[in-house]
């Protein structure tokens, strides 16, 4: 029997009271304390800061390798969420989870107005082998520390997650669409033009705005 989907804007609440009387958090508490919701929870905790324009250098690095390592297990349908000692024992400030949720929470709730079950197809079996694999190159392009890497494919990774967690596959379908094209076109301006393909790709975008 297929899970009943969840809503994201209220698991993301729940992490953030489940906290409410503690300086700090590990990844490891996060991990087991919500380790039941899934995959694509944990994608989008690992994607959401990245995605958000919040003021934090070295994000992308930081959650690069945690999301690295989700997309891998889930390349090859392992069953549940595993990370090394190393990485469950980084510590996060609380204060910073919970304006990442503040910040999020009202642009989540919002989305869940158009994300809807559909398309369980693409949700289910080998979909979510695709899912780890779009997630696994978009999440090397979240860890490369250079402009326009982050931003994007972090974005499509959280989109997916929202598929995977309220089984839309539009949803999925949208995340991979959007983060496989930005990567490909960062690697392709880099191919053709160098080491200055990076900024010849900012000024394009910096046009269109």
């Amino acid at each position: 029997m297929s899970e009943e989907p969840k809503s994201l804007s209220n698991l993301l609440l729940a992490m953030k009271t489940a906290y409410t009387e503690r300086e700090t958090v590990t990844f490891g508490d996060i991990i087991h304390d919500f380790e039941d919701r899934g995959y694509g929870f944990f994608l989008f905790l690992f994607a959401l800061p990245a995605a958000l324009p919040l003021p934090a250098v070295g994000y992308g690095t930081v959650l690069g390798i945690p999301l690295i390592l989700i997309s891998v297990q889930m390349l090859f349908g392992k069953r549940h969420v595993w990370f090394p000692a190393k990485i469950r024992n980084i510590t996060i400030e609380t204060k910073s989870l919970n304006d990442v949720v503040e910040k999020a929470n009202p642009w989540v709730r919002k989305l869940e107005y158009l994300v809807r079950p559909r398309l369980g197809f693409i949700t289910r079996g080998a979909g979510r082998n695709l899912i780890g694999l779009a997630a696994l190159i978009m999440s090397v392009s979240v860890l490369i520390p250079l402009p326009f890497t982050n931003t994007v494919p972090s974005l499509g990774i959280a989109l997916m997650a929202v598929g995977r967690i309220m089984h839309d596959g539009l949803a999925m379908f949208a995340g991979i669409v959007i983060g496989l094209l930005w990567v490909a076109a960062l690697v392709g301006f880099t191919i053709f033009f160098g080491a200055e393909g990076i900024e010849l790709f900012k000024e394009l975008i910096k046009s269109f705005l």
